[in-house]
């Protein structure tokens, strides 16, 4: 069983301090995780993994009926870091009808006619459900920073990408998280943290074998032309935007049944956090619930 602690070491600091390039994407946890062979790691993860399942959807049934939050995880990552594998392994099991993943693509004309977090609000989990952004606004303020010319498709003041604009927009994200927190929406922010070399071979593992072959898109390999902005945005991206009521959790992704592991232990201790509680029913409906209970089981005999 994985120590749940590990999870902590993930956590992004919310002071301005952050340091992505001290983060390491193989990083297996504890010493103690370090002088394991690579399957026995995986075979303690998946082991894990079906242990704590239990936990997650027992947690979700307490969170649909208590009714007064919601849960909005988010996932940020480079191509192939492995968020929709990670969506798959650890959400499974889990009551679809409360639970929903959103896949944000490029903004249509009518998205970019609204500011940048309209079609995000849209999509935000009611009340006793959760939420999964696979993407999410934060492209906004990383896809755009890198290629700087998207910004002319975006009519707004001061829409010239100068520091000053980008810093209007990390505000806009905080207040835009915390409103939401205010309001009863737990949030939950990984950025899957693989590295380019990794990249590269599951680049070529998806070249390589056939059915995956449909997975690979040459628009990832031009984004990877652009890995070191990337790492430098979403440094700057992380640090700003890492707050006490929504902070990032960097999770090493180099290793895919880790990264899933340490993606199940915080949403369970998450969730475990919010002290979610079954309903009090009222001693007024109780009694005439036994009245029902007692003509139901008087119609057997």
């Amino acid at each position: 069983m994985l120590d749940k602690t590990i999870a902590r070491t993930v956590l992004a600091p919310t002071d301005g301090s952050f340091k992505l390039t001290n983060h390491n994407p193989s990083w297996e946890g504890t010493k103690e995780l370090e002088f394991l062979s690579g399957k026995m790691l995986k075979k303690r993860a998946k082991t894990y993994l079906r242990e704590s399942r239990a936990d997650l959807i027992d947690a979700q049934k307490r969170l649909y009926a208590d009714n007064r939050f919601s849960l909005l995880i988010i996932f940020q990552a480079m191509d192939a870091a492995g968020k929709d594998g990670t969506i798959k392994h650890v959400m499974s099991g889990v009551n679809p009808q409360g639970c929903q993943v959103f896949s944000f693509k490029k903004p249509s004309e009518r998205e970019i006619d609204h500011n940048f977090l309209w079609r995000h609000w849209q999509a935000l989990p009611e009340r006793g459900r959760i939420g999964i952004f696979n993407r999410s606004y934060y492209e906004d303020v990383l896809v755009v920073q890198v290629h700087p010319l998207l910004i002319q498709r975006i009519s707004v003041p001061d829409g010239d990408g100068a520091e000053g604009f980008w810093a209007a927009r990390y505000e806009d994200i905080n207040a835009f998280e915390r409103h939401m927190t205010r309001n009863g929406t737990r949030i939950v922010k990984f950025f899957l943290n693989v590295s380019k070399e990794e990249q590269r071979k599951r680049f070529i593992g998806r070249l390589t074998e056939p059915n995956k072959l449909w997975k690979f898109s040459i628009s990832d390999f031009e984004e990877r032309k652009h890995w070191d902005e990337y790492q430098r945005v979403y440094n700057d991206v992380i640090t700003n935007t890492s707050t006490e009521w929504a902070p990032w959790h960097v999770i090493p992704a180099d290793n895919k049944w880790l990264m899933r592991a340490l993606v199940m232990t915080v949403l369970v201790e998450t969730l475990a956090d919010m002290n979610l509680q079954f309903p009090n029913v009222p001693a007024a409906d109780k009694k005439q619930f036994r009245a029902v209970l007692k003509s139901l089981q008087a119609e057997a005999g």
